[in-house]
């Protein structure tokens, strides 16, 4: 796992070999960053499924809480296959572009 620190974001990249292992370092790194906003980043060749992107729906829901954002980046995904106030985007343009919207919504009061 690549943690990178942004202005606005912290960028976490999937370098595990499995999902499992990628999961449970990702588990122990959010504890850390919960005040901050985060961006998942899985490469297309990442072989994750729908059910384990799952796993990330209640963190999402937590950082949401929390006022700060949770964002997937993955292009192979269906996205109708979530919840629509799961973030998951194609490309990290759009994932920043959501945690610019999502602050601009915080701070109008939404």
């Amino acid at each position: 796992m690549q943690t990178e620190k942004k202005e606005t974001y912290t960028l976490i990249t999937n370098k595990q070999k499995t999902f499992s292992e990628f999961y449970d370092a990702f588990l122990i790194e959010e504890k850390k960053l919960q005040k901050e906003n985060i961006i998942l980043h899985f490469s297309n060749e990442s072989d994750v499924s729908s059910k384990e992107f799952l796993l990330f729906l209640d963190i999402a829901k937590q950082k949401k809480e929390n006022g700060t954002s949770f964002v997937i980046v993955n292009s192979k995904i269906d996205i109708d296959n979530f919840p629509e106030s799961f973030n998951i985007t194609p490309t990290l343009q759009e994932a920043e572009d959501i945690i610019e919207m999502e602050a601009i919504e915080r701070e109008l009061g939404f």
